[in-house]
């Protein structure tokens, strides 16, 4: 089975894309739910991180997840450290679940393949890409937050010009019929070559 990377930056659409695939009937993972889930449920990734964070990690109703925030955005070592504990939990559930998937191949939605120098965990890349301005625009809509705040969020992560040089295959998010068919063309290219895998 040929195991494909999905990633964008914020606001490019990659959830989007994701949902395009599944309507295709193509299994995808998205690592953001599932990590939240595994952060509540898996009680080693609970135990570590109240040993990295402390007790106010977790309150009555499950994650704290702006005392969280609080800590490691301001702290470029703790978010390290907390990505550290987390990243390989999803890693090792995206692997159980995708041998119990039944289908050419899989993807894994997650959103920083590149940053993490991930890429050689997966057959294959697909990097959603969008002008900035676009990307904040659908941010802000989405999310209400200030375009500062979603500023400083890109500035974290890759350029696209330079994920672009390391992904497979680049798909531009701007007219979604457009995408669509994008997404479409991909996908018989990739069950070509799936069976190689």
């Amino acid at each position: 089975m040929m195991i494909v990377g999905l990633t964008g930056g914020i606001g490019s659409g990659k959830s989007t894309v994701a949902k395009m695939f599944l309507d295709l009937g193509v299994p995808v993972y998205d690592s953001d739910q599932e990590a939240k889930k595994l952060m509540s449920t898996s009680k080693e990734v609970k135990t570590a991180i109240i040993q990295l964070l402390g007790d106010g990690a977790y309150n009555e109703e499950g994650l704290d997840r702006s005392f969280i925030a609080e800590k490691v955005f301001k702290d470029s070592d703790l978010l390290e450290k907390l990505n550290g504990i987390v990243h390989p939990a999803v890693r090792e559930h995206f692997l159980e679940w995708a041998k119990r998937q039944e289908s050419p191949y899989v993807i894994q939605e997650t959103a920083l393949i590149f940053e993490n120098q991930a890429q050689d965990k997966y057959d294959c890349t697909i990097l959603i890409t969008a002008p900035e301005n676009i990307r904040i625009q659908r941010v802000v809509r989405r999310d209400g937050t200030s375009e500062q705040a979603i500023k400083d969020r890109i500035h974290n992560q890759l350029e696209d010009g330079q994920k672009k040089k390391l992904a497979h295959h680049v798909i531009e998010n701007l007219d979604l019929d457009k995408t669509k068919e994008k997404v479409k063309e991909l996908h018989l290219k990739l069950l070509a070559i799936a069976p190689k895998f």
